[in-house]
């Protein structure tokens, strides 16, 4: 994180604030950070590796999938639409708890966050139903620290089904490991609310993943249990899983790479409307600082984010600026950006 290029509310800083000497500095900053992530030992992935597979977790993932098959094809969504809407609505609730509060608040501080938002994000994460928050941190920043080798948790260069949900089902990587170890969590563990989130995470998953959003259509639309708990188990929260999953596995095979054309992480459209504002995973992995994950501002995650700024609870909203988004995308984008034509990067600057 470049403190040159940050700006200490949610406006971009102007070309007139960044000098042509700061942003060929930050730029090459950007390319030895990616050189030093990427050292002699994690230019490549050994492949296949020998580890423990975790039968429970393959069994459970398993059994909730072939129930997600089941409920779409005999689930009848029209019966209730208030049900259905349901549906949907607990897929955007729980995705800006991943998206604007593990995600950009706690792994990238691209903002900070007044005890009321944070609040609010830690029960919307619960609603996920994932990992706990220290978990998900560590994981992510080492993704990001060693995308795509054999210290990134979900290795893309090991195929979609390893990145997208294979590696929840086996023994991580020696390497994740240790490198996981090194991961600096002081900042998660000095909140008082993410450590509460973290002690208390299997109640908070059983009643804002599954207890609550069960409850709610049944009471106040007389919905019927059953009706409700499909809806709510082997719909919903399937589809959240594998919305989420979707940036590790198809933002990191499939797309354009307009702002780094070297790295795996892709814009994707798809991915960018199923996690209401994460597709845009190639700018995000150049620029993970950024609050809005995004060069544009137009989602969902993006607009709530600006919305508690407005009223105090959301502020110092990270963002570089448009000069250096330009400067980037032009030495080493893919040519695809529809505003400016990328010049090629150098082969030889590569490692």
């Amino acid at each position: 994180m470049m403190p040159n290029i940050l700006s200490s509310d949610s406006k971009a800083l102007t070309e007139k604030d960044l000098q042509n000497k700061e942003s060929s500095i930050t730029t090459k900053a950007i390319d030895k950070n990616n050189k030093q992530n990427r050292s002699e030992s994690y230019t490549k992935s050994e492949g296949w590796f020998k580890t423990e597979l975790k039968w429970m977790n393959i069994v459970t993932i398993s059994l909730l999938h072939l129930c997600f098959v089941y409920a779409c094809f005999t689930f009848n969504f029209f019966e209730n639409l208030m049900t259905t809407a349901w549906i949907y609505g607990m897929i955007i609730i729980a995705g800006f708890g991943v998206t604007g509060g593990v995600h950009r608040l706690w792994t990238h501080k691209a903002y900070k966050a007044k005890w009321q938002l944070r609040i609010i994000l830690v029960v919307l994460y619960a609603s996920a139903g994932m990992n706990d928050i220290f978990e998900w941190v560590r994981d992510h920043r080492v993704h990001h620290k060693y995308t795509d080798t054999d210290a990134d948790p979900h290795n893309s260069n090991r195929g979609f089904f390893f990145s997208h949900v294979g590696w929840l089902m086996m023994k991580k990587h020696p390497d994740v490991i240790r490198r996981g170890c090194e991961i600096d969590m002081s900042d998660v563990l000095a909140d008082p609310i993410a450590v509460f989130a973290i002690k208390y995470s299997p109640i908070l998953k059983f009643i804002f993943t599954f207890l609550l959003p069960i409850m709610f259509p049944v009471y106040a639309w007389n919905e019927t249990w059953f009706r409700a708990f499909v809806s709510q188990i082997f719909i919903r929260y399937i589809l959240v899983l594998n919305f989420t999953w979707s940036v590790n596995s198809v933002a990191h095979i499939w797309g354009s790479r307009p702002y780094d054309a070297h790295i795996n992480p892709t814009e994707n459209l798809f991915v960018n409307y199923a996690t209401v504002g994460e597709g845009y995973h190639n700018y995000h992995h150049v620029f993970p600082w950024d609050y809005k994950a995004s060069e544009f501002n137009n989602f969902v995650t993006t607009n709530l984010i600006k919305f508690f700024s407005k009223i105090g609870w959301a502020y110092d909203l990270k963002e570089p600026s448009k000069e250096l988004v330009k400067t980037v995308m032009r030495k080493r984008g893919d040519g695809s950006h529809s505003l400016w034509e990328a010049v090629p990067y150098p082969a030889s600057k590569i490692e």
